[in-house]
């Protein structure tokens, strides 16, 4: 019996198992496209460039149909269409406050809905994105943590966002034209939205990564906030893999009312946080951490918080953003006073640190801070609360 003669392929010209159904090209890295590529059947020594030539006319030049990437063959733009997609969440609602602030309601997939917000301003334009559906932090502030998690977003899904908003705004380049060619709608970026960016570290990084990409969205790391409740074991990995700026949902200057406002803070208290920022600046070469506080009435907003909040920050390069409490149906906080918020601010002022007070923008809408909420889920609880008073 003979034996079967061996093979003698190269292993690097087999290609490797190929995923079930279309693969969504937006939201991988590069390596992960590259991969793509390969698993495609992608010959290696073209993947690289044919993964840089994709990656700008998907990131840089918005373009989503493979029939425009014309500097790719026909047959090959026939070949990936067939195997993979380029898909961004679908914007539902849009909604314009008379400030100019504007609230998408956008579908992901599993029909799930998340709130991205773009906010105009003279100098610059920042979007406030979303990270999870729901949230499980329940702050007893914020109308988004009274929805409950239903999922982390994937890394398409988070960097979707940002394009789904520059097609609104129409600001992409046109194919050829750089980036820096015309002026940025949207220059900013910040993970404030729905959810806690660092309980889904992974999906962020890879979407903050593909958004500072020089060959495509190529946004700076310093125009890139991410806004964490306070994930101590992430802190240090945000400054390592993503080294934006990075802002804490502080609130409050005593665990006790801290563990109220902010119910993470049982986990990783206080001083555990401030230990943690601490080493942040120094790590990511970030200049200044950005501590925000929400202003609720006879809660946290005292003279003696302010003097204990200047003492705990102490030797950090901070800058305080006074946030007047956002008001929404069934809350149990109210705004401070607007003298009390001044009084507030100016004793941090004083003491030597920035302490802008946050204009309030887009609350016509429900689109300002800690408002995010789902409008199924707006519409969901009135409908159980009906329901329960009906006996149903």
């Amino acid at each position: 019996m003979n034996k079967p003669a061996p093979i003698t392929q190269d292993l690097l010209t087999i290609p490797r198992k190929l995923p079930e159904g279309p693969v969504n090209l937006v939201g991988l890295t590069r390596p992960a496209l590259r991969e793509a590529l390969i698993a495609h059947g992608t010959p290696e020594k073209q993947a690289k460039m044919r993964s840089n030539q994709i990656w700008q006319w998907i990131y840089q030049w918005g373009v989503r149909d493979f029939s425009q990437m014309t500097n790719l063959s026909k047959a090959y733009r026939a070949e990936l269409a067939e195997t993979f997609v380029i898909a961004v969440p679908e914007m539902v609602t849009r909604q314009v406050s008379a400030d100019g602030t504007r609230k998408y309601l956008a579908r992901i997939a599993g029909g799930h809905e998340v709130e991205v917000v773009y906010i105009p301003e003279t100098d610059r334009g920042t979007l406030c994105i979303s990270s999870q559906v729901g949230c499980t932090l329940t702050c007893s502030f914020c109308h988004t943590g009274t929805q409950k998690l239903v999922r982390n977003l994937t890394a398409g899904e988070i960097v979707g966002q940002i394009m789904m908003a520059r097609d609104d705004l129409g600001e992409w380049p046109r194919p050829g034209e750089g980036s820096g060619e015309r002026p940025r709608l949207l220059s900013n970026i910040v993970l404030m939205g729905m959810g806690e960016p660092l309980y889904n570290f992974d999906n962020v990084r890879d979407a903050m990564q593909i958004a500072m990409d020089g060959e495509g969205i190529s946004l700076s790391r310093r125009r890139i906030t991410l806004s964490t409740s306070g994930v101590v074991p992430q802190i240090a990995k945000t400054a390592e893999e993503i080294g934006c700026m990075l802002a804490v949902s502080f609130h409050a200057t005593t665990d006790e009312v801290r563990n109220h406002l902010v119910p993470i803070n049982r986990k990783w208290n206080i001083e555990a946080l401030l230990d943690a920022l601490r080493a942040y600046p120094k790590a990511s070469n970030s200049e200044r951490i950005t501590f925000e506080y929400v202003m609720l009435k006879d809660v946290n907003d005292s003279d003696e918080d302010a003097r204990r909040l200047v003492q705990l920050i102490k030797g950090i390069p901070a800058k305080i953003n006074l946030i007047p409490f956002n008001e929404w149906p069934g809350s149990p906080h109210e705004r401070s006073d607007w003298e009390r918020i001044e009084r507030f601010a100016d004793i941090i002022y004083k003491a030597g640190y920035a302490s802008p007070i946050r204009t309030p923008r887009g609350e016509d809408i429900m689109a300002a801070c800690g408002q995010l909420k789902s409008a199924t889920e707006r519409e969901r609880k009135p409908r159980r609360e009906i329901e329960a008073r009906a006996g149903m």
